[in-house]
């Protein structure tokens, strides 16, 4: 096991680079009463560099997530009769993937059939770079086998109660106690990038392991580990590898938090306060 210390960088802007240089990301997000979900990991991947983020929304939420930042742009969706994003969207989501150098999907979705058949076919998109958080990985939970079909490069965010819910959807053994060794393992099992939030965060393709140093208890708060799935999107798009760019995440976005918690204390920090604390954080790592 290679134990991963060094942290990576973003390379300089180039003086003739232009918005495209630095990625197009598209955030499959949100649904009716959960649009702050797409709308805080569609900023922070702005926060993050990414040239052009496009935020893919419920039909009904996508007036709010527009309205929240006029930075991304937004792809109203089909949605069921709950307000959440239907089957019906699958081809308007497919070509907004054909468009973009990395995906994310999860945030604030919520858990449907149609939202399990979603996340399986973008699974099966040959080499996609792929960030499932969130509600994405409740329905990735729900579908068997998926490993077997899947094409796609992906990134797996989970916190422990989705880790739990991952294993158990997919490996009859049980659980193992040890944080470190369940990473390890479903990112052996799987062929994806694990990271493992919470306290030290751990990253790991089942090979190389890197686990955080950067962060606090205040980060302990709805909404943060959507500015996550925005930054590690945002940094796939610019061109780091997957591994690469959710170390480079997990790291940032912990000093974000830090740097926040330094301005505000910790009880009363937000995730807003996380994306604003970004600049700062990529100034002090990557300057």
């Amino acid at each position: 096991m290679q134990i991963i210390e060094t942290i990576p960088k973003l390379k300089p802007r180039a003086i003739d680079a232009h918005k495209g240089t630095f990625g197009k990301v598209c955030i499959i997000a949100g649904s009716v009463g959960m649009s702050g979900a797409a709308a805080l990991a569609g900023r922070a991947a702005l926060r993050a560099g990414a040239g052009l983020v496009r935020v893919a929304t419920a039909k009904n939420a996508l007036p709010i997530v527009a309205a929240i930042d006029p930075c991304y742009t937004t792809i109203p969706l089909p949605e069921d009769t709950a307000g959440r994003i239907g089957l019906r969207a699958i081809n308007n989501i497919l070509d907004a993937v054909g468009e973009n150098d990395a995906v994310a999907f999860g945030p604030g979705i919520g858990i449907s059939g149609g939202l399990q058949s979603i996340v399986a076919k973008l699974l099966e998109q040959e080499r996609l770079p792929l960030v499932i958080d969130g509600d994405g990985l409740n329905n990735l939970s729900k579908l068997k086998n998926w490993p077997k079909r899947t094409r796609a490069d992906v990134v797996l965010t989970p916190h422990p109660g989705e880790m739990k819910r991952l294993w158990s959807g997919l490996i009859r053994e049980p659980l193992p106690s040890e944080r470190q060794e369940q990473a390890i393992q479903f990112a052996q099992r799987t062929s994806a990038i694990v990271v493992l939030k919470g306290a030290g965060t751990i990253v790991t393709d089942g090979d190389k392991v890197y686990v955080n140093k950067t962060g606090n208890p205040g980060m302990a708060t709805g909404g943060s580990g959507d500015v996550l799935t925005g930054v590690v999107t945002a940094l796939i798009g610019q061109g780091l590898s997957n591994f690469d760019a959710a170390v480079l995440s997990v790291y940032v976005h912990g000093l974000a938090g830090d740097i926040a918690a330094e301005k505000l204390g910790q009880i009363s920090l937000i995730a807003t306060d996380i994306a604003d604390a970004l600049c700062e954080a990529f100034k002090r790592t990557c300057a």
